[in-house]
């Protein structure tokens, strides 16, 4: 027996009724491959799909399978100069479907997310009909109370490096709370219930996804 899969199994069954009570849809798959099928089958052909920054996102090639089946995207990443980064920015906020993760998740159905822009926060918040967070288990905390120290233990020095920021958890290692320019954690959002039902879908995956 795999302890550890049945542990993620009987946490996720807590999770997603938890999810329910907060108006949003939960699911559970063993398997990083289970979970491109199960975010594949979501989106529809005539869809707008589109992203936030999203580590996992891009570690499942979620983007690469879309492009192959010639489904309609907004890319942030094809644009040509910053002002055109910033317009597709706000365009992907009228997508059909928008594909994030969360930084945390707590075992009440609570998501926090922290963000540097904070245009994937405004996602989560309003404006794409469909989010679809997909979520290793290893984004799972005991509570709100745990989220924020996860985030800023986990994830903040890692995507200082992704995103090439300059901020000073950069060369520390460690989250100093800071107020530089370059700061990642401009905007942070605790997502409690969901209006309208089920806009948000949260994949749990019984592997480590992000970070």
């Amino acid at each position: 027996m795999d302890f550890i899969k049945e542990a993620y199994r009987v946490k996720s069954d807590t999770i997603i009724k938890n999810l329910k009570k907060r108006n949003m849809e939960g699911c559970y798959v063993d398997t990083k491959t289970e979970a491109i099928e199960k975010v594949m089958s979501m989106i529809n052909k005539d869809d707008i799909v589109s992203w936030g920054g999203s580590y996992t996102i891009d570690e499942l090639g979620i983007k690469k399978l879309l492009e192959e089946k010639q489904v309609s995207v907004i890319d942030r990443d094809k644009a040509g100069s910053p002002e055109e980064r910033i317009k597709l920015m706000k365009q992907a906020l009228t997508a059909d479907i928008f594909l994030t993760s969360t930084n945390a998740i707590t075992m009440d159905g609570e998501l926090m997310n922290v963000d540097g822009n904070g245009n994937r926060l405004a996602a989560y918040c309003y404006g794409p009909d469909s989010v679809i967070v997909v979520a290793g288990m290893n984004k799972v905390v005991p509570d709100l109370g745990d989220a924020l120290g996860k985030i800023r233990s986990d994830a903040t020095v890692p995507n200082a490096f992704r995103t090439n920021s300059q901020s000073p958890c950069r060369f520390t290692g460690k989250c100093s709370e800071c107020t530089s320019k370059d700061t990642l954690c401009s905007q942070i959002l605790v997502t409690r219930y969901c209006k309208p039902q089920n806009r948000i879908k949260v994949i749990l995956v019984g592997e480590d996804l992000g970070f």
